[in-house]
């Protein structure tokens, strides 16, 4: 029984459901709440968090649960609630609004706008009496100062639309294979290569930036290049953002060490995270790495997967509220669960009596020193028992009190998610992750996607009610193309070749050469923003310029690479400037300097071929090929022999003469090293 329950008790999202019981009169982000705001003349309240946001927490239990404060904001302004995760558009115009008002950002997000969404004022997380102050001092502004308030917001709104203003330049691409030692030099300026990530706390994983790096690597054998990665690799799988006991990453590290986690785990993060330690086993062969690829997709097998396909977004950093409590473990409580092994157990681990976390509580890390490398090595059972200890404390945590589970299943995070199964598969040929990766795609096909090709961005429950945005789409055409990659089932690489072909109809800006967040089909908001910066995840419009450069090789279409031409082009200045928050452009760069190679298989033993190639890290090679003389590829037309399984190495729109082994087509992948 609860005593208030508002209109969100109509939605899916648990995050919107954690506040359907708050005195607040609170409603979905809906025309008919912006009818009432204009029909009643009332200032609107946008609060924008996520079910995993701790904040968001804090803020509701002080304020959004008082109903002293309920009563001044239900009285005097429109309240709407919005899921950061399920509308990414809206959080994206107030976000600006915060940055442009405060100079940061952050969860939660609480703007004041007019009636018709032009922002006037934005922060972040507020104290309850600074709230209340907040409150007031709105409802006295708007109604005694409704001309400055009007002024106000359309400053505000014009510099959200400038701040994503673009011009369309020259198709020129500048950027040759000298740039990749200056975006390298502008990471190197503040990298930390002692702990790894950059300098200072907290630390993000920023996985893009990490595949970038892995690429510079390869493309100029610069050591530092890898350094920097497998620096960061190894004190992030070492520290308290891994969860050494269940597998899978917190979403980031408080201080500057990867030691203590802010304990919420994402779905985006352990997806990206799952293809970078792939990709860095490809290139190092550190069994530690295939050891934390596994251990994830364990955790994603258990506490993330849905039984229609999908993955649920994320894990709270709170239980019984208190954050972190489900991942502590006291002393006594380890020595007790261990028995025997707890000498042992020390040796491998760190924990003490006197804690390591917030008191007597200790979080289990696992530093690589000299000790622990010895100990380890001299026992030939270590990894085997080592499992076993992590098994039993993982029985014993299945007990506790769970953090809360934020189970909506978004597109683009799933696609993320999808494209790690198969980067996975690809590098280590587990089966069961080509299976799990196989139902996965099957589910973005039929749940997500309808028969015109448009996308939505959310599923709970069978239901789906928000379209999709770019990423969606962008991450799904390029979760496909790795499908294809793995599989050589065309009906993958055509899917995302007609998805593309929507994207191109329904977002792309002729005026800039990019694509917009939103479809012209979607409600307009106060602005049309273009998604342009990689950061926790890839820009959407990166990740679609990849993607129109692939099915353009695939299918020979200009027009496909000429757009991805000219989204490069717009960007170069920035790759070079700023390449941390712009490397995924930097890797799609790096293909306009050297066109990938395409690896066409062609036989009854494609498959067995195309495992071969993934023993060697290789990013600059795409992978096509079938078992039958039937295709719509045009690469693959005319190259089927009967009897043969051959292998064509094809590059600038000439193929060189089949080969008939992995080994003699690796001798025509050479390149200028810079």
């Amino acid at each position: 029984m609860h005593q208030y329950t508002n209109k969100l008790i109509e939605e899916t999202s648990p995050y919107l459901l954690q506040h359907a019981h708050n005195p607040v009169e609170w409603q979905a982000w809906n025309n008919e709440a912006w009818l009432q705001a204009k029909a009643e003349n009332k200032l609107v309240i946008i609060s924008i968090g996520y079910s995993a946001c701790h904040w968001c927490h804090v803020m509701e239990h002080e304020s959004f649960e008082d109903e002293a404060v309920a009563k001044m904001m239900n009285e005097n302004f429109i309240c709407i609630k919005v899921d950061r995760e399920e509308r990414p558009d809206v959080d994206q115009i107030y976000m600006d609004a915060v940055q442009l008002i405060t100079g940061r950002g952050g969860w939660p997000l609480n703007a004041i706008a007019l009636p018709d969404g032009r922002p006037i004022y934005a922060g972040t997380y507020f104290p309850k009496e600074n709230w209340k102050q907040v409150l007031q001092y709105f409802t006295d502004y708007w109604i005694n100062n409704k001309d400055d308030a009007l002024k106000r917001a359309e400053e505000i709104t014009n510099g959200i639309r400038q701040m994503d203003s673009f011009n369309h330049q020259s198709s020129i691409i500048n950027y040759q294979s000298e740039s990749r030692r200056t975006v390298f030099s502008k990471f190197d300026s503040l990298w930390d290569y002692e702990k790894g990530g950059r300098r200072g706390a907290p630390k993000f994983p920023m996985p893009v930036n990490m595949q970038y790096l892995l690429r510079n690597y390869f493309y100029t054998k610069n050591e530092k290049a890898l350094k920097a990665v497998t620096v960061t690799l190894d004190n992030m799988m070492n520290g308290g953002i891994y969860d050494q006991v269940g597998g899978g990453f917190a979403r980031y590290s408080v201080d500057g060490e990867w030691e203590i986690p802010h304990f919420e785990k994402m779905l985006y993060d352990n997806a990206q995270l799952v293809s970078l330690y792939a990709e860095a086993f490809q290139l190092t062969k550190n069994e530690r790495y295939k050891e934390v690829v596994y251990e994830t997709l364990d955790f994603i097998e258990r506490e993330l997967s849905d039984e229609s396909g999908g993955f649920y977004s994320a894990l709270d950093a709170d239980s019984e509220g208190v954050e972190g409590k489900f991942y502590v473990w006291t002393f006594k409580e380890l020595k007790e669960i261990l028995g025997n092994d707890f000498t042992d157990f020390c040796q491998v681990f760190v924990v003490s009596e006197a804690g390591n976390f917030e008191g007597e509580n200790n979080l289990v890390r696992r530093p690589e020193t000299q000790d622990t490398r010895q100990y380890v090595s001299s026992r030939v059972s270590s990894r085997e028992t080592i499992q076993e200890w992590k098994k039993k404390l993982l029985h014993e945590r299945a007990s506790r009190v769970r953090p809360g589970l934020d189970d909506k299943i978004l597109t683009a995070w799933n696609a993320l998610m999808l494209k790690g199964y198969c980067d996975a598969y690809k590098v280590f040929g587990e089966e069961r992750f080509l299976t799990r990766a196989l139902n996965c795609a099957e589910f973005l096909k039929t749940k997500m996607t309808h028969e015109d090709f448009s996308i939505k961005r959310n599923f709970k429950n069978g239901r789906v009610t928000i379209s999709g945005f770019l990423d969606d789409y962008s991450f799904t055409c390029e979760a496909l193309l790795a499908v294809y990659e793995i599989t050589f089932d065309e009906q993958w690489l055509v899917l995302a070749k007609n998805i593309a072909n929507y994207v191109i109809q329904h977002f792309f800006n002729a005026n800039t050469g990019l694509f917009f967040y939103t479809s012209i089909n979607d409600a307009p908001l106060i602005a049309r923003k273009t998604e342009t910066s990689d950061n926790v995840i890839p820009a959407s419009n990166s990740s679609m310029a990849k993607v129109l450069f692939q099915l353009g090789l695939f299918f020979d279409q200009a027009d496909y690479i000429d757009k991805a031409k000219q989204a490069i082009a717009n960007m170069q200045e920035n790759i070079i400037t700023h390449p941390s928050f712009y490397a995924n452009w930097a890797v799609l760069a790096d293909w306009f300097v050297a066109e990938p190679f395409q690896i066409a298989i062609v036989g009854e033993q494609a498959h067995e071929f195309r495992k071969q190639f993934t023993n060697h890290f290789l990013p600059n090679c795409l992978f096509l090929g079938n078992t039958y003389a039937v295709t719509s590829v045009p690469l693959l037309e005319g190259k089927h022999v009967k009897g043969d399984t051959l292998i064509y190495v094809c590059q600038n729109k000439t193929c060189q003469l089949p080969k008939y082994s992995v080994e003699d087509a690796l001798k025509n992948l050479a390149f200028e090293i810079d």
